[in-house]
């Protein structure tokens, strides 16, 4: 039998994001505000109410493309809030085009993936943790980052979701020891 991180399972989708995704190394902008975004709307949901729903929110948010997003307004608001497919709330859909916006200003700064991965030294924190009990919430760099993400405007991105973010895209490493994927992914630093 297979070795997995404790939260994964038993849906198979579940199963799936876990192997070929969460903790897998991303450095593409776009892609990196898409996932912020998603755990944005996944805060006080089931991590599964997001996987079950991320196609149509994609479609809904035309394949996450942040420039497109930051020159929506109420009417998108309203759309989306008649979209049955997504997480339907005001204050989760006015922050990513609002976040859309902070955005474009850091890509053109620096490029997101630059400042993202700035905090980490450019290479993945490699946890080592044997049990899922040992897994913070969040950790003073997930506070970090958000009080900078925070200070420039983004919004639905406190400590406890930018660490889930930070697992997600790879910023750390938080496949337990144990599980098959934990080796894989560190063997996936740039």
């Amino acid at each position: 039998m297979t070795e997995r991180c404790g939260w994964a399972g038993p849906d198979e989708l579940y199963l799936a994001y876990h192997d070929t995704d969460w903790g897998v190394p991303e450095y593409d902008s776009r892609a990196l505000w898409e996932k912020l975004i998603l755990d944005g709307f996944q805060a006080g949901l089931a991590w599964i109410t997001i996987l079950r729903k991320r196609e149509e929110f994609r479609k809904a948010f035309q394949g996450f493309d942040p420039n497109i997003v930051a020159e929506w307004g109420e009417e998108d608001v309203l759309r989306l809030l008649d979209n049955p497919g997504i997480v339907r709330h005001r204050g989760k859909i006015e922050a990513a085009i609002n976040n859309a916006r902070v955005w474009q200003a850091i890509e053109a700064e620096q490029g997101f993936d630059t400042y993202l991965w700035s905090y980490v030294g450019g290479k993945p924190i490699q946890n080592n943790w044997a049990t899922m009990d040992d897994v913070p919430a969040q950790t003073e760099l997930s506070q970090q980052i958000s009080k900078d993400l925070k200070k420039r405007g983004f919004k639905f991105c406190g400590p406890t979701i930018v660490y889930a973010f930070m697992q997600a895209v790879g910023l750390v490493n938080d496949h337990l020891v144990s599980c098959h994927c934990h080796g894989k992914v560190k063997g996936l630093v740039r």
